[in-house]
């Protein structure tokens, strides 16, 4: 979930009168009580998952899998589908100015945070592909990310993928590479959404809502998601005590991701 460039969206105002950011992401966000109040949900059929085959689950970071779909991937494990998840960055962009720990150490902490992750939602077998692409540099690489996941689509029942209009430059461009791809391997494609519930508000004009499915999850698979996301320490605590080192996902980002039912799009 690296939030260090994002889509163009240009200059946002945030609530604070006179306070101006870079883009949404950076601006303060939607709290998760005007989330948990809003009746939009009633109004979202739900949305059938697979109960054979295999899943493909692509992710521009680790933990954007757990944190958008976590739920999913846990729901089909205990189905017994077989699932691939494609970590596309290693993630080592998340901290660029930190001070304790090194671009390519982040890496391969994040990488054993998703193995550790994926274990809590009981997918302990599922088959982890890394490609390995710049972390927050997807875009200049997606022909080439589409046809590495042509690939892994390949007689798959099912693509998950980031939302494209997330406001997040590598997630846009995993999901527009997944929806390239998914349509060549005549695969179903659902995007879920990471930062949208950040920098959108209910009945967002911006959001295609009348796409919107749900997936809810039952009170075991919410209390393996907690656990899931707990595991991603290098995301939801300080690497140190500088700026530079904070959280990447502080209690009130990390609320967005632990309801009792996810949305995907498609």
């Amino acid at each position: 979930m690296t939030a260090e460039r994002c889509a163009e969206a240009g200059p946002h105002t945030g609530p604070d009168a006179g306070t101006t950011y870079a883009d949404p992401i950076q601006a303060p966000g939607t709290d998760e009580a005007r989330w948990r109040a809003w009746n939009g949900w009633l109004r979202m059929p739900r949305c059938p998952l697979p109960t054979a085959g295999r899943v493909v689950v692509a992710a521009a970071h680790p933990d954007d899998e757990v944190l958008g779909a976590g739920g999913a991937l846990a729901l089909l494990a205990a189905a017994g589908v077989a699932l691939t998840v494609v970590s596309v960055t290693d993630g080592e962009g998340s901290h660029p100015g930190s001070t304790r720990m090194t671009p390519d150490r982040l890496a391969a902490v994040r990488a054993r945070e998703l193995r550790d992750a994926l274990d809590e939602l009981g997918a302990r077998d599922a088959e982890i592909v890394r490609l390995r692409l710049p972390d927050t540099g997807v875009a200049d690489h997606e022909e080439r990310l589409t046809g590495e996941l042509s690939r892994l689509l390949a007689g798959a029942a099912l693509c998950l993928a980031p939302w494209t209009g997330d406001v997040h430059g590598d997630h846009e461009a995993v999901g527009r590479a997944a929806l390239a791809a998914a349509e060549a391997a005549s695969v179903p494609c659902r995007l879920y959404p990471v930062w949208l519930w950040h920098w959108a508000a209910p009945d967002d004009p911006r959001v295609p809502w009348e796409t919107a499915s749900r997936i809810d999850l039952p009170p075991a698979v919410r209390v393996r998601k907690h656990a899931a996301v707990r595991r991603f320490t290098s995301q939801i605590r300080p690497l140190g005590p500088g700026p530079e080192d904070a959280a990447v996902l502080p209690p009130e980002e990390l609320a967005h991701h632990l309801r009792g039912w996810e949305v995907v799009f498609g």
